[in-house]
């Protein structure tokens, strides 16, 4: 009898404990949760900063980052299309799964992202910067602070004049290091920091000590021009003001003493917007500078050539925050290329063009090593989207082909390489394909996957 009062008395000490004991080791299991952090750049392409050894264009935080962590080599978007990237980012599916294949569509209300998992095993959620996953969707996260979306929403008809954005955040970056500062300080927390920059339209003097036109690298398919140099200069400064915000960004990790538990992942929406480039499915406007830097998880200056997708992120996340997969996941979490930089965790990505400005429907799939790209509209011309249509270099192209005349400010020996031969080609026609509206034009996709 006595044993029997003696079980029953542990017991019921047991009972009026527990929920302390149970307390306490929920909290401590949040507290080695690591907060998270995604920046992403607008239509920034893959190899524009020093990370990827772009010598003219200065990107020290960016750099910096990632020597103190792991560049991705070979990690692709879904689309290279602003709003169908991010909804398949956010939802772990392919842009044509998640109902947002085309540009501006909002993201429907019965989609399931990875931030309301977060957000129900209490990690404090926050977007701030560029949205653009429509009104549904924003009860996802605790506060979404919206950047003036004149920054990146472009007029329609001809002669339309672009819109002016109103107030001082022409990046869509000033209140990153604000709401890091005001979070709630007794939860693990996951940011979503959105940028306007690079995105156009470009303004002057943006930054102290503007970028030179005679030290930007012009790709091989564009004409050395001078119009073309200076878009690209000032495409050079926003990044450098991106750049800038992500300084203050891990500054302010320091100074909370929450580098070492905060995983921060870098990349962009979609490549640059030039002709090209954003809206293909060639690797200038799919292929994403993704950057992990998560110290003591993360060794400082490795580099994978792992095949990564944005599908891929929610389920990283999910995964690294303790909680199971979603069933709506079509991708596949990442989390053990971080410790393991070898580990291949896909043989192919997948990626889509779908409408943007201009009708399309193109498909892709991606190795290592190869990439085949379906076209399905092969009476349409390769468009390049409403904002590189209307930039300075496109206008410079379509001159400098009207007029036949070679590319004014270019080396006297402009024709005199192979490489200059060849971009002198493939600019030519590119500039007829772009000018063959009212006719019917096929488009043969015979590349390699540079």
């Amino acid at each position: 009898m006595r044993r029997l009062r003696t079980i029953l008395l542990v017991i019921l000490c047991l009972t009026i404990q527990a929920p302390s004991i149970w307390t306490a080791a929920g909290e401590q299991r949040q507290q080695q949760r690591p907060n998270i952090i995604f920046i992403i750049a607008d239509d920034m392409a893959w190899d524009d900063s020093g990370a990827w050894g772009r010598r003219g264009i200065r990107t020290p935080h960016i750099d910096r980052l990632a020597r103190d962590g792991m560049r991705f080599n070979l990690a692709f978007v879904t689309a290279s299309s602003c709003s169908p990237s991010r909804a398949s980012l956010i939802t772990g599916r392919y842009p044509h799964s998640a109902d947002a294949e085309q540009l501006h569509w909002p993201l429907p209300p019965e989609q399931i992202t990875f931030v309301e998992q977060l957000k129900s095993a209490g990690y404090w959620t926050a977007a701030v910067g560029k949205w653009h996953l429509g009104r549904e969707v924003k009860d996802r996260f605790d506060i979404v602070r919206e950047a003036d979306p004149a920054g990146f929403r472009l007029p329609a008809g001809h002669g339309a004049e672009q819109q002016a954005m109103h107030g001082k955040d022409q990046s869509g970056a000033a209140e990153w290091v604000a709401t890091l500062r005001d979070r709630p300080k007794d939860k693990p927390f996951f940011l979503w920091f959105a940028a306007l920059d690079p995105h156009r339209d470009y303004k002057e003097n943006i930054i102290p000590h503007p970028h030179r036109p005679a030290d930007v690298f012009v790709p091989p398919y564009l004409p050395d021009l001078p119009e073309v140099r200076r878009d690209l200069a000032l495409y050079y400064d926003e990044i450098a003001r991106l750049d800038a915000h992500v300084g203050q960004v891990l500054a302010e990790l320091e100074r909370q003493g929450e580098t070492d538990n905060t995983l921060v992942l870098f990349l962009s929406d979609n490549g640059r917007p030039f002709p090209r480039d954003k809206t293909t499915l060639y690797d200038s406007g799919i292929r994403t500078p993704l950057i992990a830097r998560w110290p003591g998880v993360v060794k400082a200056g490795r580099t994978t050539q792992s095949l990564v997708s944005t599908v891929d992120f929610g389920p990283t996340i999910i995964e690294l925050a303790g909680l199971m997969p979603m069933p709506t996941f079509q991708g596949t979490s990442f989390a053990s290329v971080f410790k393991n930089p070898s580990h291949q965790i896909r043989e192919a990505i997948y990626a889509e063009k779908n409408w943007h400005d201009h009708e399309d429907r193109s498909r892709a799939v991606r190795t290592a090593k190869y990439k085949y790209i379906r076209n399905y509209y092969t009476d349409l011309p390769m468009t390049p989207p409403a904002d590189a249509l209307r930039s300075p270099t496109f206008l410079a192209m379509r001159q400098s082909t009207r007029s036949g005349s070679a590319p004014s400010g270019a080396d006297d020996n402009f024709q005199s390489t192979p490489a200059r031969r060849r971009a002198l080609r493939q600019r030519k026609r590119f500039v007829r394909i772009a000018q063959s509206s009212g006719r019917s034009e096929t488009r043969r996709h015979a590349q390699s996957t540079a």
